[in-house]
């Protein structure tokens, strides 16, 4: 068990910090935040989905956080929200303060003479930074990370280790990189040429909006003519790959593994599960879910949620099953001769 954090507070001055309704005990202080299962008379958790109702009775949590609806179900002190999982992650944001990291270029960096390193900075140790390149106030760039020529990154921004953006890219404000992102990378441009690929120069950039947080090993490429864009609060999970021209919608979460192929628009406020698979030149509009694992080969024009999934099922089942598909054209075809037939005869007895 991890020993609690030096900072603590009450359940009052969280209610009073973050809003919602206290039942039970203002003094109990918390140091930290864990699982209802794991949490101790020191910690907060929080209860969202009723299928943890007994994890929840048994908690020896010294608070816990959930909706009106579900607060007759503990006698635990309990913190009363509206929406009890975003009003956890500002408790744990709370009691885990980000690193604080002390400004300074590591000796072991390469900082172009013409780069642009707010003095607030951090970059840590092999850092290389590209000629015109700039970066903003308190903007940390861990060991090993390299900013091609030309690139722009913000303020309060932090690259994990080994990050690599590409020339003439340009980051906002509070962007989050994980270790592996690779931003800027070519597009995957080819044309036929006399029996051999003829490689397309790819001279679009990649734009990121501000508060933007990308996983872990996830690839964004640039755009062969106009730029590849990610808007505002847009969340990518580990081992994305986002082809050229594509642009994602301010504020759509994207589930890890996910490939969307090039020029292909998202909107506004979608989810898109793990997995996934979205074809390219396709738009999908403002407010979409899409099931994990589903295939997307043509526009999804209206909102709503969408699944393109075929059941799990036994092995010698799905062979049955994929059998009777192969033949689904030649079977509706034989439905409408019969359905023609059908109408003929009651023609001729009327």
């Amino acid at each position: 068990m991890n020993e609690p954090n030096e900072r603590s507070f009450t359940l009052a001055e969280l209610v009073e910090r973050f809003g919602g309704e206290l039942l039970g005990d203002p003094e109990g202080r918390v140091w930290r935040v864990a699982t209802l299962e794991c949490a101790a008379a020191t910690d907060v958790s929080f209860f969202t989905n009723p299928k943890y109702r007994r994890q929840l009775e048994a908690t020896r949590a010294g608070a816990v956080i959930l909706a009106r609806h579900d607060a007759h179900y503990t006698e635990r002190s309990r913190i009363v929200s509206a929406n009890p999982y975003a009003y956890f992650a500002k408790v744990s944001a709370l009691l885990n303060p980000p690193r604080h990291w002390a400004a300074g270029v590591d000796p072991s960096a390469s900082v172009h003479p013409n780069a642009q390193i707010d003095p607030t900075a951090t970059l840590g140790a092999f850092v290389r930074v590209g000629e015109g390149a700039r970066v903003g106030a308190r903007t940390v760039i861990g060991a090993g990370c390299v900013l091609g020529d030309g690139v722009s990154l913000g303020a309060d921004s932090l690259l994990h280790p080994r990050v690599v953006i590409y020339d003439n890219c340009a980051l906002g404000d509070r962007v989050i990189l994980h270790s592996g992102v690779v931003i800027g990378a070519d597009g995957f441009g080819l044309a036929m040429d006399e029996g051999r690929w003829r490689k397309i120069p790819q001279v679009g950039r990649v734009l990121v909006g501000d508060d933007v947080e990308v996983g872990a090993n996830t690839t964004i490429d640039r755009g062969a003519v106009e730029d590849t864009v990610i808007e505002e609060d847009v969340k990518l999970d580990n081992q994305i790959q986002i082809g050229h021209n594509c642009r994602i919608g301010a504020h759509t979460a994207i589930a890890g593994c996910v490939g969307i192929a090039g020029s292909t628009r998202i909107g506004r406020y979608c989810r898109i599960g793990g997995s996934a698979m979205i074809g390219g030149h396709l738009e999908i509009v403002d407010n979409v879910e899409i099931s994990g694992a589903a295939a997307i080969a043509k526009s999804i024009l209206k909102p709503g949620t969408y699944t393109a999934l075929f059941p799990v099922s036994r092995h010698e089942d799905w062979l049955r099953n994929a059998s009777h598909l192969r033949h689904l054209d030649a079977l509706a075809g034989r439905i409408r001769e019969l359905e023609r037939h059908l109408a003929e005869l009651e023609r001729t007895k009327s």
